[in-house]
């Protein structure tokens, strides 16, 4: 199926093949349709199946069929979760729109970096926002811009964008806007919680899952490596060093900012130019890092799971989980960084025998059964501890007291003498 055949404008097929898309994905050729009609879209797909063009595309047909006269308002608002993901978006809309007869005016705000060049750039209005929710409020605050006129709000990443982090201020800004709008919401994981919360929003939604169609999931081999805790650096640099000219770039996941500054620190006092990647670093050193890893300038980045969502790092051949994600779906948002655009890609998972139990969880949260592999030379001696509960069951599935027992102990507790008293 070629994009011409999905209602869009030559100007923008043109703007596809130059981006060198020679085909629509799964996720774009069913919701481009039904965008370009007006409806709102709950999309799902695998991480790197081109679901920022799936509602770019559109999206700039839609608002330049529709051009108000007069001065610019905004009426298309793109929300993200973060920094790197807000300039991707904004990067790749400002492509598409190259050939259009009027490009619109986009402008992509987020925290981190000062408020008053984005203030600027926000004088005479602007027909696109691509954003970090806090950051909009801020310049919503400065009356740097309004929303009364947002005809389309886009979420990007959006199972993030309704989570406790990001709830409140997601609630702010939906006051601000129109009540009747276009709502597009895109994520690779919408859990239960979440698509209810999602589909709260929006009224007879198209809805697009194409993760299970056969073909649509990323060619990734994944591995799960068992080592225990404390020689996993070790074991990191043997896998780097072992696989250097075959690897070229690898992106490892850590738990915290302190792993990132440590790991990065000790690969590189061995010889590896590897770098940290987290919240704390400022905002033009993490765009540079990106920039010069996209390079392959750096070998390897250790980042939090700040890089999980949203970054495209075209060609990233290997992804490490050094230490595994806190939740079962950022799983997929992690591996997801390589495979992309129907490249292969390797993700490595470290497996200790504390971490065991967690794994089987990710495991069975996404259909898994991986075999475990050990390393000539880092092979675990560690054991599991034992699972304790206040209970005194062991944690054992199936052995907890049921809430009839509780009741019956509490019962029977109540019905003892107290300390002192007559039987």
């Amino acid at each position: 199926m070629p994009f011409d055949s999905l209602g869009l404008s030559p100007a923008l097929v043109q703007a596809a093949a130059r981006r060198g898309y020679a085909a629509p994905t799964a996720i774009q050729a069913a919701a481009i349709p039904a965008i370009l009609q007006g409806r709102d879209v709950r999309g799902s797909a695998q991480t790197g199946s081109g679901k920022t063009a799936a509602f770019s595309l559109p999206l700039l047909q839609r608002l330049g069929a529709d051009r108000p006269r007069g001065a610019r308002r905004v009426r298309a608002l793109v929300l993200v979760p973060t920094r790197e993901l807000a300039a991707q978006v904004g990067e790749t809309m400002h492509d598409l729109a190259q050939d259009l007869p009027e490009r619109p005016k986009i402008v992509v705000a987020f925290g981190g970096v000062s408020i008053n060049p984005q203030m600027m750039s926000l004088r005479g209005g602007a027909d696109i926002v691509v954003a970090t929710p806090g950051r909009l409020l801020d310049l919503a605050d400065h009356n740097a811009l309004k929303l009364d006129g947002v005809a389309m709000l886009v979420l990007d990443e959006a199972d993030r964008l309704f989570d406790l982090g990001f709830a409140d201020e997601l609630g702010r800004i939906l006051e601000l806007l129109p009540k009747r709008r276009q709502n597009l919401l895109f994520s690779a994981t919408f859990p239960g919680a979440i698509q209810a919360l999602a589909d709260g929003m929006l009224q007879d939604p198209a809805v697009v899952d194409v993760q299970g169609e056969p073909g649509t999931a990323p060619d990734i081999v994944q591995r799960v490596i068992e080592v225990d805790p404390g020689r996993r650096t070790q074991l990191l640099r043997h896998l780097l060093k072992q696989h250097e000219d075959e690897w070229g770039r690898v992106l490892v996941f850590v738990a915290t900012q302190h792993a990132a500054q440590t790991v990065a620190e000790k690969l590189y006092r061995n010889g590896i130019y590897a770098v940290p990647f987290h919240g704390d670093i400022a905002q033009r050193t993490r765009t540079d890092i990106l920039s010069q890893f996209k390079q392959s300038r750096w070998d390897v980045v250790i980042a939090t799971d700040l890089a999980a969502r949203g970054i495209d790092i075209a060609q990233l051949p290997v992804v490490i989980n050094y230490d595994l994600p806190r939740s079962p779906a950022d799983y997929i948002h992690r591996i997801g960084r390589t495979g992309r655009a129907g490249e292969s890609g390797l993700a490595i998972s470290f497996v200790s025998a504390s971490t065991e139990a967690h794994f089987r969880v990710i495991e069975k949260r996404h259909g898994l059964k991986l075999p475990r592999e050990r390393v000539e030379g880092f092979e675990p001696v560690e054991v599991a501890p034992p699972l304790v509960d206040a209970s005194g069951t062991g944690g054992i599935k199936g052995k907890r007291p049921s809430k009839k027992d509780k009741l019956r102990a509490a019962a029977a507790k109540a019905a003892r003498p107290r300390e002192g008293e007559e039987p």
